[in-house]
């Protein structure tokens, strides 16, 4: 009854809930980097926001070879030149993003694969700044403007309907209940979910079904009895580092697109999002860092319509702490037994 009686009301959560799963898809991408390498060898790999935005960057570069920059003509670009342009920036940074993760595992974490757990985790630490730096001197201090690529068109207004306003005011364009001026559903919205939602879906299917799928599952469950059956361990973390490092990639491409900056530090607080999410949903399981990414993303949506964006990070953490409190190991997790 309410939000019949307010329509304002009902298209601003629409708005809002199209914004949050935008947002949420994005987290979810990057948190599964996360979740696949804690499931494997139980790092929590903090230098994987850090390596999002190196993605970032690097997109930027390869758009800016093609001559695509925020002062250039962009709009009057040949279309398909951006669409090759996207393309090679998209393919660049998931190659080099998952490329990179597998050397940092080949230097860094498989010489600690055995060493206490506190050896590896800082190490990340210290990767992260490393990497943190990298885009300092890459990029600058400053947000760079990454070039707007996309029409800002509301693509439900090919849907919409012209009724006559009330009182004899201007006519206005309507889907359904939904007024279109209130209500905005962009090319960079539809990118979002038309990359992000298959590339979840077929990481799924591909742990769930191929054999080297299975191989990593059996290395989650146990290492030793995995190897004893014939794995090679090694090639399978390697693997996962690679894939983690690639959604990375895949996912800098598209928010860069999608928010229009760029920066140094950018990494610190979306991967700090994305850890958040993977442990809300279940650290180590693939859909709960999928549940998690949407549900913070949906949050922070909320939390900037309805109140104020100041207090994001403590709604989110407040909700993250709620969570663990009643379900210590994630909406989706399960409780292991210690082996002693």
């Amino acid at each position: 009854m309410l939000f019949a009686a307010d329509p304002t009301l009902t298209e601003n959560l629409v708005q809002f809930t199209i914004l949050g799963l935008q947002y949420g898809c994005l987290f979810a991408l990057i948190a599964l980097g996360y979740t696949m390498v804690y499931g494997i060898v139980e790092l929590i790999n903090f230098a994987h926001g850090d390596l999002f935005m190196l993605g970032g960057f690097l997109a930027l570069t390869v758009l800016s070879w093609f001559g695509l920059t925020q002062e250039g003509a962009v709009g009057a670009a040949d279309p398909w030149l951006l669409v090759l342009a996207v393309l090679s920036a998209f393919v660049a940074s998931t190659v080099c993003c998952g490329g990179l993760n597998v050397g940092i595992d080949r230097l860094v974490y498989q010489p600690l694969r055995t060493a206490p757990k506190l050896a590896p985790l800082v190490s990340a630490i210290g990767v992260s700044f490393i990497l943190m730096n990298a885009g300092l001197f890459w990029g600058g201090s400053q947000p760079v403007s990454f070039p707007d690529v996309l029409p800002n068109t509301n693509l439900l207004e090919q849907f919409a309907t012209e009724v006559p306003g009330s009182d004899g005011g201007e006519a206005r364009k309507v889907v359904g209940p939904l007024d279109t001026a209130n209500v905005r559903f962009t090319p960079k919205t539809l990118l979002v979910f038309a990359v992000t939602i298959p590339l979840m879906i077929g990481l799924t299917l591909f742990v769930k079904y191929s054999k080297l799928g299975k191989a990593m599952r059996a290395v989650a469950q146990n290492p030793t009895a995995a190897k004893l059956m014939g794995i090679n361990t090694d090639a399978v973390i390697r693997l996962t580092f690679l894939i983690g490092g690639a959604l990375g990639g895949a996912a800098s491409v598209i928010y860069c697109l999608t928010v229009g900056t760029v920066k140094f530090d950018m990494g610190y607080q979306n991967g700090l999002y994305a850890f958040t999410a993977a442990v809300v949903g279940g650290i180590g399981r693939l859909p709960g860092a999928v549940l998690g990414g949407l549900l913070i993303g949906l949050v922070s949506a909320y939390g900037s319509g309805f109140g104020d964006e100041r207090w994001n990070g403590a709604l989110i953490f407040g909700i993250l702490i709620v969570i663990l409190v009643f379900r210590p190991t994630g909406l989706l997790g399960s409780p292991t037994r210690e082996k002693v």
